[in-house]
This record gives structure tokens, C-alpha cells and sequence, in this order.
């Protein structure tokens, strides 16, 4: 946990670092985030969600362990020290099981974190902000709190067991809906002070009533609403002169920075702006995984083209009809009808169409593709047409007419305007300006 703690200390000591923290189990994201960190010789911070992987498997269909194997191995092959690879759980509580009641839910929840701490995972996001089946609504600010500090003591124990580094934890519950919002933004609102000094002063005594004291300075980081978000078509931009009271109280807290969700698709400047402001800590996925799908789309595009209808792979068409077949992993979250639904599935900011890359029929179609852009490459002038900064690189000899190389340069384009935000000294800032 070192890489993390020696961050948050030179965020408190006043240099402007932070560290995003890439969500996304796709293994071409991962890629893309390992190879970004490489070059800029600094850490890399890998996150799952608990319905992504959980010890039932969640949607990818991988445990705590299966999810850290693949990502360290993943490390190993691109020469990246696995000792800067630092592993985070987001949303671990009883997200998952909100159709149980309570004591249930918790159970689980605590085989869940038990899991992820022993997988070697070591940044851990309690949220016991869901309310199970029979919670009374609003829940008591003491009772998540509670609740929070019940898996903090699991967490504790799990470690001592399985030794290493010691976790460190992050808290609150103010976020936006996990992937982004699922109607249309309107009244968003900043969180004010206060709610953060109750969230802070409920934490700590839930803490210390479970004799969790000593643990209260590797609490690093605490979940608020900085007024950025987006939905399926639009984005909430950051305003810096917002969240100026939230960055004046995080200031009086000597070992703690803001967590913040959603921060995907802000231009660059707000990423610095946030920074600055004591919002370490950037969640990040589905617009890395937006320009996973603009680059899969546009291969399959200049494929079409290239070698004919014919012999293609047809990886999009494979794609829509499987998400036609199977909608459950976006019928929730796209509500229109018609010509608008088609727009949703194919190009909505919240990319539910994440979910779908792994269909082994979707798989089976990208396989195709790929094959049959390295037999035949496809020619500068086509790739220039749908992927112009790509084509632009392999003709300065950048990058190699390979379409896992050129998806995953796209995908790099995104990991570098994080980057440069949250390193002030990168060695990708430095060639920037030189």
C-alpha cells in the first residue's frame, strides 16, 4: 500500500498528485492502464465493483482472486513490478444483495470483503449505504457507519491472517448511481460541509466502538458528490467554485482526500481542477471502455470495406444482436423506444455495451476481426478515414498496423489526459511540453 499512502502524502503536503483509478475488467482497458503507467513509472490503480467480482463470480464471472490473478499476471507479461499495482475494491457491502434482509446481506457481505482482502486486494470502498429488504428508509447515518466498521473488522482480520501490507479504506456513500446516471441530469448537488463532518464524526465513533481506533489513520479517502456526472447523452461539467468549501474543510483533516466517482468524459482542465481541489482520487471505466467500443466499431467499419461484406467478421452486428437477445444488462438503464433504444445501446455515455464484450459469440466475432485485420492490414488511407490519430501513428511509425495495438492506443488516449493530471512530473507530461 505504500505507493498510495506516500501519494495521499505529498496531495497533503501540497504537491498537486493524484492517481485515477480505472474500473473496468475488459482486458484490453487493463492493458492500456498498465502500459500507461509503465511509461510514466508510476503505480497503477485497478479496481473491481462488488457485482463485477464477487465470490459468486458477479457479471464477469470471476472471484476476488480470479480478477487479481489476471491482473498480475497481466502486469508480469508487460514487465510492470507488481508491487506498483495496487488493487481496490469499490462498493463492497451489501450492494449485491439488497433483496435480503439485512442480516443476510451482511453476512455475505462480510465473505465478500474477506475475499477481496485476502486476494490481495488492498483499497477497500465501504459502502453499507443500500438498504436491504428490511431497513426503513432514509437509514441512519450511525447505522451505515456501524455497519462500515463491522467489515472494517473483517477486513482487519482477513489481513492478519493472509500478512503483507496492511489496507487502507475509504468511506462515504454520496455518489452517483455506479456507471453513471440513469435519467436525465438535473439538480445536482454539490455535498455540503456539514454532511461531511457527519459522515467523518459517525465513522470515527463507529470505528472506535469497535475498538478500530489504530485504523483510522489508513482511512485515506471519503466518497462526496464534487458536481460531476453524466448520462447517457450529457455530461455535468466540474466547477471548481462549487466545491470550494468542501476543499477547505478536507484541509483541516491531516491523512484524508476526496474520492470521486463518475469523473469520466470532464475535459482536461477540470481533471487538474479537481485535483488541485483534494479530489485525489479520479474513478474512472466507462470512457475507456467508450473508446474500447469507438475503436472495435470503426475496425469493423474499415473491415467491412477492406476485404467485403462478405469475409468480414461483422463483430458489431454480432454485438447488437446478442445485446437484442440478452438485454438484461441494459433494460433498466435505457428506457426509450424506437430509433433512440438503437442509440442508447450503441453510444450512450453510461456504455452499457461494456457488458457484452465478453459473450463468448461476441468474443468468437472479435477474434475474427482481429485475425483478419493482421493477415490483411489495412491500409493508411482507410484507417485514416475512422481512426485518424491511429493511422497517424503508425505512419510515424508510433504504432504497428496491429488492431489489438491500435484499439488499445485508443484506449490510451483517454489514460493520457488522466495521467497528466495526476502526475505533475510524468514522463508523458515532459514530452508534452518538450
Amino acid at each position: 500500500m505504500k505507493p498510495i499512502l506516500e501519494l495521499i502524502s505529498a496531495h497533503k503536503q501540497g504537491e498537486p498528485v493524484g492517481i485515477y483509478s480505472v474500473c473496468s475488467a475488459h482486458p484490453l482497458v487493463l492493458e492500456a492502464a498498465i502500459l500507461q503507467a509503465k511509461n510514466d513509472q508510476r503505480p497503477v490503480l485497478i479496481e473491481a465493483t462488488s457485482n463485477q467480482v464477487n465470490q459468486d463470480g458477479g457479471y464477469t464471472g470471476m472471484t476476488p482472486r480470479d480478477f487479481a490473478n489476471v491482473v498480475f499476471e497481466l502486469a508480469e507479461r508487460l514487465q510492470f513490478p507488481q508491487d506498483m499495482v495496487v488493487l481496490g475494491g469499490d462498493h463492497l457491502g451489501p450492494n449485491c444483495w439488497q433483496h435480503l434482509t439485512s442480516d443476510e446481506a451482511m453476512a455475505r457481505s462480510e465473505t465478500l470483503i474477506r475475499d477481496y482482502v485476502q486476494a490481495g486486494f488492498k483499497k477497500i470502498h465501504l459502502d453499507c449505504s443500500m438498504a436491504c429488504a428490511d431497513d426503513t428508509l432514509p437509514l441512519d447515518e450511525l447505522k451505515l457507519a456501524e455497519r462500515a466498521a463491522r467489515l472494517c473488522a473483517i477486513a482487519e482480520a482477513a489481513w492478519q491472517e493472509c500478512g503483507g501490507e496492511p489496507p487502507v479504506y475509504v468511506i462515504g456513500t454520496e455518489v452517483p448511481t455506479p456507471g453513471g446516471a440513469l435519467e436525465s441530469l438535473t439538480g445536482l448537488a454539490v455535498t455540503q460541509p456539514e454532511e461531511v463532518q457527519e459522515t467523518l464524526n459517525t465513522h470515527h465513533q463507529a470505528f472506535s466502538d469497535q475498538g478500530l481506533g489504530y485504523v483510522w489513520s489508513r482511512v485515506i479517502g471519503l466518497v462526496v458528490q464534487p458536481g460531476v456526472e453524466f448520462d447517457h447523452h450529457n455530461i455535468h461539467h466540474y466547477r471548481s467554485e462549487l466545491a470550494q468549501p468542501l476543499a477547505k474543510l478536507i484541509e483541516t483533516q491531516p491523512h484524508l482526500v476526496f474520492e470521486a466517482h463518475s469523473t469520466d468524459y470532464q475535459n482536461p482542465a477540470a481533471y487538474h481542477q479537481l485535483i488541485r481541489d483534494h479530489f485525489a482520487i479520479l474513478k474512472v471505466g466507462p470512457a475507456l471502455t467508450f473508446a474500447l467500443r469507438e475503436a472495435l466499431f470503426a475496425l469493423d467499419r474499415a473491415e467491412i470495406e477492406w476485404l467485403g461484406a462478405h469475409r468480414a467478421a461483422h463483430l458489431r452486428d454480432t454485438i447488437e444482436q446478442v445485446m437484442h437477445e440478452e438485454p438484461d444488462y441494459w433494460r433498466q438503464h435505457y428506457h426509450s423506444r424506437g430509433h433512440q433504444q438503437y442509440l442508447d445501446c450503441a453510444y450512450s455515455l453510461s456504455d452499457r455495451i461494456r457488458y457484452y464484450w465478453s459473450h463468448p459469440e461476441v468474443q468468437q466475432a472479435q477474434q475474427r476481426l482481429f485475425q483478419n485485420l493482421l493477415e490483411h492490414p489495412i491500409p493508411l488511407t482507410l484507417l485514416s478515414q475512422y481512426l485518424p490519430n491511429q493511422a497517424k501513428a503508425v505512419a510515424q511509425a508510433q504504432l504497428t498496423n496491429s488492431p489489438r495495438d491500435i484499439v488499445i492506443h485508443k484506449v490510451m488516449e483517454v489514460t493520457q489526459t488522466y495521467a497528466c493530471a495526476c502526475f505533475s512530473n510524468t514522463v508523458a507530461q515532459k514530452e508534452s511540453i518538450s
